[in-house]
């Protein structure tokens, strides 16, 4: 199975870095039947946690969240990778990456189960075109 790598919207905010944060904004999304394909959440500066979406629709992400009141970050984009598990599937993404000298910002990656494998990559915006162009997208 050969992998797939796309593009996608995703979105920040940030809330105080307390428990039940993370609770209460993914239960608002259920509530209003807000899918995510990806979900993040860690420690930033000041006491708060930064949270990332990628939204299976954002037009509808960014509503709900607007009318909730949650403050997001301007639309970004992501790669969103997935494929068959095996030793390495990770190293030749990055490789790919490093053969055209771009440098990820971050990469989340885990065995999805069934011998699958996702991953979610961030470069700089202004890296968005040679990455997409070493990744084949």
């Amino acid at each position: 199975m050969t992998d797939t790598i796309r593009r996608a919207d995703y979105y920040y905010t940030k809330v105080k870095d307390a428990p039940g944060e993370a609770y209460r904004l993914l239960s608002h999304l259920k509530e209003k039947g807000v899918n995510l394909t990806v979900f993040s959440a860690f420690p930033a500066e000041g006491g708060m946690a930064q949270v990332d979406f990628v939204p299976e629709d954002p037009d509808e992400f960014e509503k709900v969240c607007r009318v909730a009141g949650v403050a997001l970050s301007a639309k970004k984009q992501c790669f969103i990778i997935g494929g068959a598990d095996r030793p390495g599937a990770v190293a030749d993404i990055l490789k790919r990456l490093a053969d055209a000298k771009v440098n990820g910002t971050a990469l989340d990656a885990v065995c999805a189960g069934s011998g699958r494998y996702g991953a979610i990559l961030w470069v700089k915006p202004e890296a968005m075109a040679a990455a997409a162009k070493a990744l084949g997208v």
